[in-house]
């Protein structure tokens, strides 16, 4: 029989290929990014014990993708979920959903749009001065925070949290404004064409990890994960060099522990480890 990440791992790669099919209607450049990339390079596909999928566009292309995909995925059974898109999800960047599917997260309670994804990251411009760029990153992180309290996302279950009356118009247009705010935290430096670095200020890595030159981003080569062809960047060493060290070196057995779904339903079946 399955096991839970493997039939996680079957619906991800069609929510991959949606993706990917995506970009290449509307031309958009888009790269693996952080367990992906790595798993990409060392394993071909997934890192076998992880259930996540991470790619990436510069802000630009990451625009054009929200503003036109939707509509290309009228027909389908897939949902791109971004802060505007579903007024109670509340991070930073986008998913692609699969809409026959439902999840539980595990340290990931909220009444946002649920089902097996992939994170899509834009890739922002940041100041060269340290000081401007801890700045920049303070502000997004309070308003984050702001905004993930504001949509009630918790750590655990509450069985009180379903008797709790749904956001108010006044709180949501709250919650939008605070949106709003964040995005333009975000892309403060988007205009500026001699900034030369970009930035995933949604990464969960120490800072300068997942920086880059914005011509190690506009490089791209084809690489195998699993049976699909993906764009990673052509310096992929360099990158996860930075990242992971010898990133060729599995982890102790012990660290193999990255599974983020603890709860699926798909096929009207219940799924656990």
């Amino acid at each position: 029989m399955p096991r839970l990440i493997d039939r996680i791992h079957q619906v991800e790669l069609g929510n991959l290929a949606q993706f990917i099919q995506l970009c290449q209607k509307l031309d958009l450049p888009y790269f693996l990014m952080g367990g992906s990339l790595l798993g990409a390079i060392r394993h071909q596909g997934f890192i076998p014990w992880d259930d996540d999928v991470d790619v990436g566009l510069l802000r630009a292309d990451y625009d054009r993708l929200l503003a036109q995909a939707p509509q290309l995925l009228t027909d389908t059974h897939y949902f791109l979920q971004t802060p505007t898109s579903d007024e109670n999800y509340g991070l930073s960047y986008a998913k692609l959903l699969d809409r026959n599917t439902y999840i539980e997260e595990k340290n990931n309670v909220n009444n946002a749009r649920k089902g097996i994804f992939i994170d899509i990251f834009p890739l922002d411009r940041i100041p060269l001065d340290t000081s401007l760029q801890r700045e920049q990153m303070a502000k997004f992180q309070l308003l984050n925070t702001r905004i993930l309290f504001q949509l009630r996302y918790h750590l655990v279950d509450n069985p009180l949290r379903k008797l709790q009356s749904p956001l108010s118009p006044e709180q949501l247009a709250e919650t939008h404004s605070l949106k709003a705010e964040r995005d333009a935290v975000m892309t403060q430096y988007q205009d500026d064409s001699s900034l030369l670095q970009v930035k995933n200020l949604a990464s969960q890595y120490s800072y300068m990890k997942e920086v880059f030159p914005v011509a190690e981003l506009s490089d791209l080569t084809p690489a195998a994960f699993e049976h699909l062809t993906v764009q990673v960047p052509a310096t992929y060493a360099i990158i996860l060099t930075r990242m992971y060290g010898d990133y060729m070196a599995l982890p102790p057995e012990n660290q193999r522990t990255e599974k983020h779904l603890e709860r699926v339903i798909m096929d009207n079946q219940v799924f656990t480890d």
